[in-house]
């Protein structure tokens, strides 16, 4: 299967907004650029992130978005959503969050990665999207993207292809784990299986793991 590179999506941080009187800084307002974008270890050239704690890193380093899933919030607000609209570095079609696995790897461009975790939003996506319950239904209705980390760094541009060069034994598929975080506090077992996940980002084993161990305890 195969898919396809609408747009590549950078920006680097700048105010969004505000929060309780407060200035918001983020880098989430994306916007397409032409040409091939090198990517890096940390991610594609020219795009940064305001929290570094909980944003960008070697395991979040590009966030990709399916045109289908953009369809389906552009059905329910009404209105149309371009590029890079959910602070998406690559918008694509083709792999859906329900067809994706942790530990699936892509070729794309001539840079390979690998599927490292769900996004989980946060409230500057409602600031982004102007409506502060945003991040609450987007995780809800499970449509969430998912982050990649660079095992090959190279370039990708609009138009190249997306090509799964390997897929995950796991059946677990992003949707099935926002799901498991969403809805699984109190199943041990279930939780355990996700902490396990090869592939699995450090701080997605770490929460899993956490998570399963206060459902042992009760």
């Amino acid at each position: 299967m195969t898919g396809r590179v609408l747009s590549v999506n950078v920006s680097l941080p700048r105010v969004i907004g505000e929060r309780g009187g407060e200035p918001v800084c983020s880098g989430i307002a994306k916007q397409p650029v032409a040409g091939p974008v090198a990517v890096t270890a940390n991610g594609l050239y020219g795009d940064g992130q305001a929290d570094l704690i909980n944003h960008g890193g070697t395991e979040k380093a590009v966030y990709v978005y399916d045109r289908s899933d953009a369809a389906y919030w552009e059905q329910r607000l009404g209105r149309p959503l371009g590029p890079g609209a959910f602070g998406e570095n690559l918008t694509i079609e083709g792999f859906a969050s329900s067809n994706v696995r942790v530990g699936d790897r892509f070729r794309i461009g001539n840079a390979l990665l690998e599927v490292s975790q769900p996004r989980v939003p946060c409230y500057k996506l409602g600031i982004h999207m102007g409506d502060e319950r945003f991040p609450v239904e987007f995780a809800r209705v499970n449509r969430v993207g998912f982050y990649l980390r660079v095992i090959e760094t190279g370039a990708i541009a609009a138009g190249d292809a997306v090509e799964r060069t390997s897929t995950a034994t796991t059946p677990l598929t992003i949707t099935d784990l926002m799901s498991a975080f969403l809805t699984a506090r109190n199943d041990a077992a279930r939780l355990e299986v996700v902490a396990a996940l090869p592939g699995l980002s450090e701080a997605w084993r770490n929460e899993f793991a956490d998570m399963a161990a206060a459902a042992r305890r009760g």
